[in-house]
């Protein structure tokens, strides 16, 4: 599932990139591929057979929580100014850096053992992570090698697959509108202002403005009169004013 920001919501784009994604993926044992998926020939590493699912449970659960993550070779990240895709393609051996991810969860939902051993994994992370280096350092980690298969994003922030809609079914204009969301769904938590149609005015020309009660000290998101989200901004404390951010139209 993917979210799709419209019109002025594309500004809180950047809030969206930050919320924790959840996959079901399918990790396959016993090989593993130059991109770490599907998308490369498999090449055999080990006989997984005597692999179990308690193995994959307990090698999986080292790879929660804030760990150190080396992108795979076939990534946009970059690696001396280059991509490392593009140096991959170049047949080099690109060595992107590692850096740290937030995985939160991990479970092990289904195994299938065997010379083709699958493992079905459900994993919930953060922005950046890549499934691929789970699927291959974890195939490293059983000694058989592994590389990702089936990938499926079931939960995006707050949302959901099992409210997602289709793109072929949404034919016309008022479908499209009849499933829209609030902006605010996906925004963190944030101390909420309401503002009168003067202060309104006022914040969609970027003025502060004094709002009662008197909000705290951090991020404030600012709603009409009617409940429509305004704008995103903060306390000036010296003045005692809402200052606004951002502004939606």
């Amino acid at each position: 599932m993917l979210p799709i920001l419209f019109e002025s919501a594309t500004r809180l784009a950047e809030f969206a990139h930050r919320l924790p994604k959840t996959y079901v993926a399918d990790i396959h044992l016993g090989f593993a591929t130059a991109t770490d998926d599907a998308e490369a020939e498999p090449q055999p590493v080990g006989d997984p057979s005597g692999v179990s699912r308690e193995d994959v449970a307990q090698a999986l659960a080292e790879f929660t929580g804030r760990i150190l993550q080396e992108p795979p070779a076939f990534s946009a990240v970059k690696v001396d100014g280059k991509r490392a895709y593009r140096l991959a393609r170049q047949g080099a051996d690109p060595k992107p850096a590692a850096r740290e991810v937030d995985v939160y969860e991990s479970r092990v939902l289904d195994f299938t053992p065997g010379p083709h051993a699958v493992s079905r994994v459900e994993i919930r992370c953060g922005s950046g992570t890549y499934l691929r280096s789970i699927a291959r350092d974890l195939g490293r980690r059983l000694g058989v090698g592994g590389y990702l298969g089936r990938l499926i994003r079931t939960e995006y922030g707050p949302l959901s697959v099992d409210s997602a809609v289709t793109l072929h079914a949404q034919t016309t204009a008022d479908d499209v509108r009849g499933h829209l969301l609030p902006a605010e769904v996906i925004l963190p938590d944030m101390e909420r202002v309401r503002l009168n149609v003067e202060q309104e005015a006022m914040v969609r020309q970027g003025r502060a403005v004094r709002v009662l009660p008197e909000p705290g000290p951090g991020p404030i998101r600012a709603h009409d009169a009617v409940g429509r989200l305004v704008a995103l901004g903060h306390t000036d404390p010296l003045r005692r004013t809402f200052v606004p951010e951002k502004v939606l139209s």
